[in-house]
């Protein structure tokens, strides 16, 4: 079975947004980053990523504003409301997968973003524990815009 096509490129869906949002999330280093969006930039996908941690019960909204603070540096999204909602609904959703297994420990991850026209994807992977019996737990939300 053959994709559709948009202008000779195959047509681009929100599962492969998710994955896009999902390695940006996995990255381990800089060069990683860099290497994946540029890949993603030369398909039409925007992405970005971010690390993050500290007590679960505390970062929440540091954690959202993050991710939006993120996405508008990047170039996922712009300076307008419905974008920048888009990005924390996603975050907050992602987030809300997690959140129950954490509560009272420390958490620390990284989160990926990655945007195709409308389809906007926040996926975040961490670590979540105490010293070193860590956790390790993914969430993952889209938004259209």
């Amino acid at each position: 079975m053959r994709d559709e096509e948009i202008n000779g490129q195959p047509e681009i869906k929100s599962k492969q947004v998710a994955a896009a949002a999902l390695y940006m999330a996995l990255s381990n280093e800089r060069e990683d980053e860099a290497r994946l969006k540029q890949e993603y930039m030369n398909s039409g996908i925007r992405v970005a990523a971010v690390n993050f941690g500290g007590s679960a019960n505390t970062s929440v909204a540091k954690i959202i504003e993050r991710t939006v603070v993120a996405a508008k540096r990047e170039g996922v999204i712009g300076s307008n409301h419905n974008e920048e909602g888009g990005v924390a609904g996603a975050a907050h959703e992602a987030l809300g997968q997690i959140l129950t297994k954490a509560m009272g420990l420390n958490i620390g991850g990284k989160i990926g973003i990655a945007r195709y026209h409308d389809h906007i994807t926040v996926a975040m992977v961490m670590e979540i524990g105490l010293l070193h019996l860590n956790e390790v737990a993914v969430g993952m939300a889209h938004r259209a815009v």
